[in-house]
């Protein structure tokens, strides 16, 4: 045992990981082998390429952001499971929004009928998202809002929110997901064509890189790709050809790569495949800092950091035998610890059959607080260092990504690869290879094809009545009767004049259209009018 062991166990702060296990060996900071090979390549965590973690000292000096995935009915059921969650330990707040808020259609449109708050929860406009944080101060929590078409909306919507609360735009802290490429690819909740779509994610970036600093303007997504059916590696390579778009993007708007790459983010699915998991996050980060050091020439530090959250995987939960769906997430929320997530959301038990009830929810959370603070793999920065099978995990997928990005460059980069169809293709190739593999017996999922229960009981499901629609549309009523009309006219026709103007940054005019009490649905159709919609192309 090291010399003052006790003394040492004793001083360190309770939130802190411990640097001894419990039959008090002492655990140092990291582990590398003294000859050459694959871990002396990677080397240290906090260095480039940050094959071992971003930081240093990772989880030995601070845990990552525990952001459960909240938000169904209406915007005051939400605000309680927002506080719930805070109350049970949750570090971070992560929005979800229903189908007509995240396609631009208010509670009492046509296309909203039957969808309101079933998914997610509605907001229809700064009333709802006011509604959403009663009582729970902005300056002092960060929000992840996953959002995509409407994400501009919706964070001007919580940037009026903060002034109301007396927070200003560079005191709030959170992220949009605003990743319209993976939409197109996996997803299928998109508004506009790709060209207006990508300026308003150009838009929102340099708008937030001047006046909401601390804001990660978009969350590059490997996760739905990786839900719909791709490869670790795929997901790996088509999220990393994503973010190449975006950040071309913004250089042909003339910014500075080191102006706005340290707040770009990502967020990647994490499932029960452990090693390979855990490689990916490796290799994702290696490829992604050598990506932005080599091909875009950034110097700060913090431009070269692949930061990401993660979600365990959704469609890993089985409807048959879901409380087997604690140990898949338990397994999981281990190898997206493992892989170094700065963020993460673990999957409730019944999340297969319906929105997580609270105590699902809680089940989750604590999933995540018993890793962090019992298992022990928090306490060095790297404990996969020196494993023999996941250096040849790593070498071959980074192999394997750069040939899949070496492809799509070719084709043009990712939106020729989406109207290609290649994306797409790749996709559903290996999304029926899985399926038939458990289909036939050869993959495994215990519950469904082997170990089946016939007399097994469903537990009790949360579920959201036509009540909430009913008095959405109700509230909009009221919204529209008592709302300066003026103002609001102005500020649409505005936004409508600034549409036009594509030199003209949009993120100011959608902030005073929220201000004026505009609603999710008349900001959208003012940019269908101008826009127009996006029509897939059928691809076979």
């Amino acid at each position: 045992m090291a010399a003052g062991a006790t003394a040492k166990r004793g001083s360190k702060k309770a939130a802190a990981p411990d640097p001894f296990t419990d039959s008090n060996f002492e655990v140092k900071r990291i582990y590398s082998r003294k000859k050459s090979g694959t871990a002396a390549v990677a080397g240290d965590a906090g260095r480039y390429p940050f094959t071992r973690g971003i930081h240093p000292g990772m989880y030995r000096d601070r845990l990552w952001t525990m952001r459960q995935y909240s938000g169904f009915g209406d915007a005051k059921l939400t605000n309680e499971r927002f506080k719930f969650m805070l109350e049970k330990g949750q570090t971070g707040l992560s929005m979800a929004f229903d189908l007509p808020t995240q396609i631009g259609y208010d509670s009492d449109s046509q296309q909203a009928e039957g969808e309101v708050g079933k998914v997610g929860v509605s907001i229809t406009s700064v009333r709802d998202m006011l509604r959403a944080f009663d009582g729970i101060p902005l300056g002092k929590v960060s929000t992840s809002m996953t959002i995509n078409s409407t994400a501009s909306t919706l964070l001007a919507y919580y940037i009026a929110v903060g002034e109301s609360q007396g927070f200003g735009p560079a005191q709030l802290r959170g992220t949009t997901q605003n990743d319209i490429l993976k939409e197109y690819i996996a997803r299928n909740t998109y508004i506009y064509p790709p060209a207006p779509s990508m300026r308003l994610i150009g838009d929102m970036i340099e708008y937030c890189a001047r006046e909401v600093p601390s804001w990660y303007p978009v969350s590059i997504s490997g996760y739905h790709m990786r839900e719909a059916g791709c490869t670790a590696t795929q997901e790996v390579a088509f999220t990393l050809a994503n973010a190449i778009a975006y950040i071309e993007t913004c250089l042909e708007r003339g910014l500075k790569i080191d102006d706005f790459a340290p707040r770009l983010s990502f967020f990647f699915c994490c499932t029960i495949e452990f090693f390979e998991e855990v490689a990916k996050f490796r290799v994702a980060r290696t490829v992604y800092a050598k990506i932005l050091k080599e091909v875009f020439h950034a110097r700060n530090p913090k431009s070269l950091q692949l930061k990401f959250h993660t979600q365990t995987s959704g469609e890993s939960l089985t409807a048959q035998q879901p409380d087997n769906n604690i140990v898949r997430v338990a397994i999981q929320t281990m190898a997206a610890v493992m892989g170094g997530t700065q963020s993460l959301h673990t999957n409730s038990r019944d999340e297969a059959l319906a929105l997580p009830t609270q105590e699902s929810a809680k089940i989750a959370l604590r999933t995540q607080q018993i890793v962090a603070h019992e298992s022990g793999i928090t306490k060095t920065v790297d404990p996969m260092a020196g494993s023999h099978y996941l250096e040849d995990l790593c070498s071959k997928m980074e192999d394997a990504v750069w040939k899949y990005l070496g492809r799509i460059r070719k084709m043009g980069g990712s939106v020729r690869a989406i109207e290609r169809g290649f994306f797409q293709s790749e996709i559903r190739q290996n999304a029926y290879r899985l399926k038939k593999e458990a289909d036939d017996g050869e993959r495994v999922v215990v519950g469904v094809n082997r170990y089946e229960d016939p007399d097994e009981r469903q537990p009790d499901l949360l579920r959201v009545g036509l009540k909430v629609e009913r008095q959405q549309k109700k509230d909009l009523k009221q919204l529209r009767a008592s709302r300066d009309a003026g103002r609001w006219s102005r500020s649409v026709s505005a936004l409508s004049e600034a549409a036009e103007d594509r030199g003209t940054n949009l993120m100011p005019y959608i902030i005073d259209a929220a201000r004026a009490s505009a609603t999710t649905g008349e900001i959208s159709n003012a940019f269908r009018e101008v826009f127009g919609q996006y029509e897939p192309k059928e691809v076979f």
